[in-house]
């Protein structure tokens, strides 16, 4: 099966034709479907998916950098009340965005930091939002997250973990990213026309990528600039074996089952 490990299908983009979205997905043998929450008004609406496509569309916890205001305080309480009161697969989507404005670049370094402790302390994965913040977010993860080194891993140690969602990175920045111990996210950008991630997958193992549309953005070619759905997945999946010189099969089962390890 594929997986989509990264979709906002609970958004306004999708809520006249949800059953329609979720279907397709099915068709195209996207199985599951991974949430990762905004902030509190986008809870109730991704719960509500849970319970209605339960095993398919699975939800995460946590704070998108974009809302994370002079108050945030009061939105990570009510992340942690979340956290604390069910289950979920990891924290995310948390991290730092400077791509518009670094006005709020010192609270989305704390709410960043707070949310590490989460998932340290109820043992999840995490899912980072990296965009212009590559260096700030290494920064605070060797401070916070622990000795991600394989020796540590093959000593049954559990150092944080977790994917840079939607990595657009260089091969020298996902050579860090790998050496910490994190998985990369890789979506509809890589079968965008002279996308630098051409020249970064075939260096890379399987073994580290799993895939992703983060819908309802950046939708793979030939759709670009529509809506996306999980339904591409399969679109991305190609252009990766093919970058990679693999079968979609060996990039589907490989990709799938380091979701599946992910989050357990």
């Amino acid at each position: 099966m594929f997986i989509d490990s990264h979709a906002h299908i609970y958004s306004k983009e999708f809520k006249d034709d949800i059953d329609a979205v979720v279907a397709r997905a099915i068709e195209q043998d996207v199985r599951k479907i991974y949430m990762p929450n905004i902030d509190h008004t986008s809870i109730n609406d991704m719960l509500e998916l849970e319970l209605k496509f339960p095993g398919h569309c699975i939800p995460m916890m946590g704070l998108h950098p974009c809302s994370v205001r002079k108050r945030f305080e009061k939105e990570l309480y009510i992340v942690e009340e979340w956290l604390n009161k069910r289950k979920f697969c990891g924290v995310g989507e948390i991290g730092i965005d400077l791509y518009r404005d670094k006005t709020f670049q010192a609270y989305q370094e704390e709410a960043f930091k707070i949310q590490i402790g989460f998932a340290k302390k109820y043992n999840l994965p995490i899912v980072i939002h990296c965009r212009n913040s590559f260096d700030e977010i290494i920064a605070i993860l060797e401070i916070l997250a622990g000795d991600g080194s394989q020796q540590n891993r093959d000593q049954h140690a559990h150092p944080l973990q977790g994917v840079f969602h939607c990595f657009t990175g260089t091969l020298e920045e996902a050579q860090k990213v790998i050496e910490m111990g994190f998985f990369l996210g890789i979506g509809g950008i890589v079968t965008f026309k002279n996308s630098d991630l051409e020249k970064v997958i075939p260096e890379i193992d399987l073994k580290h990528i799993i895939l992703e549309t983060d819908s309802p953005y950046l939708a793979p070619v030939p759709h670009r600039g529509k809506r996306n759905e999980p339904a591409w997945i399969p679109l991305i999946a190609e252009k990766v074996a093919e970058l990679k010189g693999k079968t979609v099969e060996e990039v589907k089962k490989i990709t799938s089952e380091n979701i599946l390890r992910i989050y357990k």
